[in-house]
């Protein structure tokens, strides 16, 4: 039997899954992370946590399975940023997280640079991305920009610690959304970096997503010599997993806020107001990348726990489904989940929370439903603007998240979109993308097709054929979210 160890380093904990050449999960093993939050609007991990509980995700792995491993692939929490020492290994920092909001004054500032960023990164100037923390770290955060300093996001930091301090490396789909990255020449983009005061010489080698990184350092629970093979940032990752091989292929990962993640194939796609164009991966032998869209939206499941939380109209999240389902419609109630204003496709930070449309007849079961509808809603608002911008038609959406086990909400998804929504058997997209990523690299898997017939299906929601009660909904939808935008004053 061959074993393909993926390494999952997320946000709120590590974990290590081992799948075989089947596809078939063998084991897995998962730790949570300590959260510090020093200021308000600050978010902060401790690197050697992280890498003290990724070995302890290893052992506890490896002690389950008696096969030899074939590869490694790494997954990670995206745009969050690492500092240590090329000598000692040591963190000369807190990583900063990817929510941290500290350097939101810098980007107002670097406003007047957004056209070089937008056509280099194909980002956003936002403390979102990983380029402001690294230049905080190197201001106010009082890290030295000296020969022994070290740059990265969390799969380098990995890598590192796996090889022992023998690789400094990272990956197109990670570096991607650095704010440092040339997405048209897949290399480091001097302007930004002078921009931002980050030294490229601190900054790590670039690989192919799947390729040959190192091998494993003695000193490691795999042990010597197994190859690290595969890696990428976990929205790619996810698409990596669903198998989105060809254009227009789509995932959601309907989370605290949903991913929305389209493969545009393999040119940079155009420039375009509330998306994000970033790299999807490149593979060892081939030329250039392949790119994606990405839509980022604030609050889905997030909604849901402010339903059981601040209102207490559910006592825990399975219940809003079954609630919502109690009824045919929410009597025309549009819930837009703007609580922390819109991301895409508006991006617009001065909207907040509405609902509209309450009548004495409206209770429990229908404010349920319009949190449900919302995910849908906003999941169709970017893919519409994925689809105009691209030029290429979504013919399903393939979903995961903890909410992707409501039914309710896939069937109102496929209505509202006029395609099929697949949920698949296992809900670990992440992590069996970055293995996937690594088996192919290591032969594990002959090719993209024999990981695509290795996708296994759930749940297929069929649309219904007539989409004039779709379109009405959506239209009045839109109406809600006009309610909704530049609320909040300006400053």
């Amino acid at each position: 039997m061959t074993i393909v160890v993926a390494l999952d380093a997320g946000t709120t904990g590590v974990r290590a899954l081992a799948i075989d050449e089947h596809s078939d999960v063998k084991a897995v093993a998962y730790r949570e992370l300590t959260q510090y939050y020093p200021q308000p609007g600050w978010v902060e991990h401790d690197l050697d946590e992280i890498w003290r509980k990724i070995q302890i995700v290893i052992d506890e792995l490896l002690s389950t399975i008696n096969e030899p491993v074939a590869a490694i692939g790494i997954t990670n929490q995206r745009e969050t940023v690492a500092a240590w020492d090329r000598r000692t290994g040591k963190p000369r920092h807190r990583a900063i997280v990817w929510q941290d909001r500290r350097t939101a004054d810098r980007c107002d500032r670097l406003e007047q640079h957004i056209d070089l960023i937008r056509s280099t990164t194909g980002l956003v100037a936002d403390p979102y991305f990983s380029g402001t923390k690294f230049e905080w770290l190197l201001n106010q955060g009082g890290v030295k920009a000296d020969q022994d300093l070290l740059l990265g996001t969390i799969d380098s930091w990995l890598i590192w610690n796996l090889t022992d301090g023998a690789c400094h490396a990272t990956e197109p789909s990670n570096a991607s959304r650095t704010m440092l990255f040339d997405i048209n020449s897949l290399s480091w983009s001097p302007e930004m970096c002078d921009m931002l005061g980050v030294p490229v010489t601190s900054l790590a080698d670039v690989h192919p997503s799947s390729g040959r990184f190192a091998t494993t350092a003695a000193t490691t629970g795999f042990g010597a010599g197994v190859p690290i093979c595969g890696a990428a940032g976990d929205q790619q990752a996810s698409l990596f997993g669903h198998a989105c091989f060809e254009p227009g292929m789509t995932k959601n990962t309907y989370g605290t806020g949903s991913f929305v993640v389209m493969n545009v194939g393999a040119t940079p796609p155009p420039v375009v107001d509330g998306l994000l164009s970033t790299v999807a991966w490149t593979l060892d032998g081939e030329p250039g990348a392949t790119y994606a869209y990405e839509g980022a939206i604030f609050v889905t499941g997030a909604a849901i726990q402010w339903l059981r939380d601040g209102l207490g109209v559910i006592d825990s999240a399975p219940e809003i489904g079954p609630l919502a389902a109690t009824v045919d419609s929410t009597g025309d109630v549009f819930m837009v989940p703007a609580f922390a204003g819109l991301g895409s496709p508006w991006w617009d930070s001065r909207a907040r929370g509405t609902i509209v449309g309450i009548t004495g007849g409206t209770g429990r079961a229908e404010l349920a439903r319009a949190v449900v509808e919302s995910m849908a809603y906003q999941t169709r608002d970017v893919i519409e603007i994925m689809v105009e911008s691209s030029g290429w038609p979504v013919s399903g959406l393939k979903v995961d998240g903890g909410a992707s086990a409501m039914d309710l909400l896939l069937q109102i998804q496929a209505d509202q979109l006029g395609v099929t929504v697949a949920r698949p058997s296992s809900q670990e997209t992440t992590a069996f993308g970055a293995a996937y990523l690594a088996g192919l690299s290591a032969g594990v898997w002959s090719g993209q097709q024999e990981i695509s017939d290795a996708w296994s299906l759930d749940k297929a929601f069929v649309p219904c054929p007539d989409r004039a009660d779709a379109d009405a909904l959506h239209r009045r939808w839109l109406q809600a979210v006009e309610h909704s935008r530049r609320w909040a004053p300006a400053g």
